[in-house]
């Protein structure tokens, strides 16, 4: 039995994992933290994660970036394992990330799912073919209306996991519109579209001469993110420090 705190615990991620958690045999949320302190679920909720006195084996993190720094002090104090899911966070957090997964177990993926983390994985075989073949690579994400970064913390993983296969020697373009020039060819183009409630779609398209071959994943429900987020919280139970990914996870699985 993995015992989880849920950070964000009143969010719709929050409230999805709970619900999740629930028909989970193998996992219970024993508290959870949100600003908003209302009590949906047969756990406690605390305002903040100081507040927290209840034992527990990791903590799952769908909030805002603005609680991460705060978070992560805590789970450094009390060697809580971490699963991080909060995206849009600064330099400054992402480096402070790594210091805290040196004194204790994090585990942070710009997409908890696991078809994403396949794809990426997928990407890096088709690069080494279609890129020296003259494929030029863009990524097109899509999302909802309400999310706040773009692009997307996914969209920007699947652009490095193409980037790996090339020495990491191609540009990340984000904008054309002020450029008025031929496409060069060390380069990725990445493309933003918000609008209604799109959960979460990516295509990397590789565009050839005549021929044009797209990798695509299309997320219909959070509940990917947030199974993707359990898994990875019974993953670390037990873990003291280190910096963890969701290919850790689908290592220990298959």
């Amino acid at each position: 039995m993995t015992r989880i705190i849920m950070h964000g615990c009143n969010g719709v991620m929050g409230i999805m994992i709970s619900n999740l958690v629930e028909a989970d045999e193998d996992a219970k949320i024993v508290a959870g933290v949100d600003i908003n302190t209302a009590q949906k679920f047969d756990y406690p909720v605390f305002e903040k994660i100081s507040d927290v006195n209840v034992e527990a084996d990791a903590v799952i993190d769908f909030s805002h970036f603005s609680c991460v720094d705060g978070l992560l002090d805590w789970c450094v104090e009390k060697n809580m394992p971490l699963v991080l899911c909060t995206t849009g966070l600064s330099e400054e957090q992402l480096k402070k990330v790594e210091e805290a997964s040196e004194k204790t177990a994090v585990l942070k993926s710009a997409n908890m799912s696991l078809g994403i983390n396949m794809l990426m994985k997928l990407l890096k075989e088709a690069t080494a073919i279609l890129a020296p073949a003259g494929f030029d690579v863009e990524i097109v994400e899509k999302h909802h209306r309400r999310k706040i970064d773009a692009p997307s913390g996914t969209a920007l993983a699947l652009a490095d996991s193409v980037n790996e296969a090339l020495d990491n020697e191609y540009e990340y373009v984000f904008d054309r519109s002020a450029r008025r020039e031929k496409r060069p060819k060390k380069e990725i183009g990445v493309s933003a579209v918000r609008g209604g409630t799109i959960v979460g779609d990516h295509d990397v398209i590789f565009a050839g001469e005549d021929e044009v071959v797209t990798f695509s994943h299309q997320a219909f429900s959070r509940g990917v993110f947030g199974k993707g987020a359990i898994q990875a919280a019974k993953f670390l139970k037990g873990k003291k420090s280190g910096r963890f990914d969701m290919s850790h996870v689908i290592d220990a699985t298959s």
